[in-house]
């Protein structure tokens, strides 16, 4: 059932209404830039490390997935410290050692063949350890800062930052690595990535604990849906009600079908995405033959097209639940239509010329940006007690592609020396990502769970 946000938006007479809730927004979109541009530095770096350090095909799509392995696996716990411990301190320690993590991998280059891959692969499951809380502590902030009819613009822009972080960091990483080195990437994005977690402390805060917003801004938001109390005590989060066993929350949550069908359906648009972060541009530069420095610079055209589509998802979205649509008509409607237009990419398959290359993957992004609501679902679905949980286990869920994508990919490409059927593989899971919202997942509406 749609909120009718009228009756709880602020008076103009309140002058002291704040706009917190923005400023709070804007910091996960940077923070989480910074965590895609962390995961992906490989992508650029890695024709360049490869040849230096010779690794084949099947080698590098190991090391894309190496990420996969240890994020998927920590997705559970993650959300645990999430819901124990809140998202400002577990965010930033996680912040910290990503960012370590990634500034370490450029001393790879000290090394060569198996103790190079060694090296990196251990790296890349430390990287994989340190990014599993980020999302679900993204979806626990936007669940308490923004009501209902914000919230699908709110995930969607902190999701968009994947898109971002490739239009910024790709062009970016190319240039450095072909100025100074693929060693290089590494110690920048690490770099900055450390002092974003300072930054990150002395910014964000839960609705309840933070000293600049306005008691009007507060009940606005409190009214209109968001859980402003998510981090207090159980006390006062739940009227006292104690939080359900972590087991027996997972038990709940893996029994509902709405929540199968978005974890099917996550773990398809995931799929594409980390086609897009890790083989997208080896693809340009070893099927297209490109420079490393302009696959770096045309990789971030279908980035920016996927940010665009992924704010315009959003205020789609919640501009249905504004005009009186149903909530589970407000988030399928833009996903079904983006994984249609992400189809698209397979039409490679059958073009020539770069820049006509260059701009179906745009239009494909462009789709899967817009589709890429599955965070925001999340905040609407999540049980108040469990959200870490919840958004780890949807989590968990979405990235096992993330170990299984690079390494089919890579062994497609290695074994028919093309990457026709690859293209295939990708975007056959836009298709599946409609059949799931479509078929399996119903209604969309939050989870109560039963006292056990």
């Amino acid at each position: 059932m749609p909120y009718n946000m009228k009756s709880v938006s602020p008076t103009s007479a309140d002058q002291k209404t704040t706009r917190v809730r923005y400023t709070v927004l804007a910091m996960i979109f940077i923070v989480s830039t910074l965590n895609y541009a962390s995961r992906a530095t490989l992508s650029i770096a890695g024709s360049a490390a490869s040849k230096e350090l010779g690794f084949n095909a099947i080698q590098l799509g190991q090391l894309f997935s190496a990420f996969g392995w240890t994020y998927v696996i920590a997705q559970i716990p993650g959300g645990w410290l999430l819901d124990r411990f809140g998202s400002k301190n577990v965010y930033a320690l996680s912040v910290l050692t990503w960012s370590v993590f990634t500034f370490l991998q450029g001393y790879a280059g000290i090394f060569h063949a198996t103790a190079a891959l060694v090296f990196l692969f251990g790296l890349r499951l430390l990287l994989g350890l340190a990014e599993a809380p980020a999302f679900p502590a993204n979806s626990r902030v936007v669940a308490a800062w923004f009501p209902a009819a914000e919230r699908g613009t709110a995930a969607a822009i902190f999701n968009s930052s994947q898109y971002f972080a490739t239009f910024l960091f790709a062009p970016l990483s190319g240039w450095i690595t072909h100025e100074f080195g693929w060693k290089w990437v590494f110690f920048v994005t690490g770099g900055i990535g450390i002092a974003m977690a300072a930054i990150w402390m002395k910014t964000v805060y839960s609705p309840a604990d933070h000293p600049r917003v306005s008691p009007a801004e507060l009940d606005y938001i409190e009214k209109g849906g968001a859980l402003v109390h998510m981090d207090q005590p159980p006390s006062a989060a739940s009227g006292g009600a104690a939080r359900p066993s972590q087991w027996a929350a997972i038990t709940q949550l893996l029994g509902n079908r709405m929540l199968l069908g978005v974890y099917l359906g996550q773990y398809c648009i995931t799929t594409i995405t980390v086609f897009f972060a890790t083989w997208f541009p080896v693809y340009l530069v070893q099927e297209r033959h490109m420079s490393i420095l302009k696959a770096g610079f045309s990789a971030s055209l279908p980035a920016l097209c996927g940010f665009g589509g992924g704010i315009l998802g959003g205020l789609f979205s919640d501009g249905m639940i504004k005009k009186g649509s149903s909530l589970s008509a407000a988030r399928k409607t833009p996903i079904v239509a983006g994984m249609f237009l992400s189809m698209s990419m397979v039409l490679c398959n059958y073009v020539a010329a770069e820049w006509i290359v260059v701009l179906i993957m745009s239009l494909a992004f462009f789709g899967k940006g817009i589709g890429a609501l599955g965070w925001a679902v999340v905040a609407d679905t999540s049980p108040k007690q469990v959200a870490g949980l919840s958004g780890g286990l949807f989590n968990m869920f979405g990235n096992m592609t993330t170990i299984v994508t690079p390494l089919v990919f890579g062994y497609i490409v290695e074994t028919t020396k093309s990457y026709r059927w690859a293209l295939d593989f990708v975007a056959a899971h836009a298709a599946v990502t409609i059949i799931a919202y479509m078929v399996v997942v119903g209604e969309i509406k939050r989870v109560q769970l039963r006292k056990t």
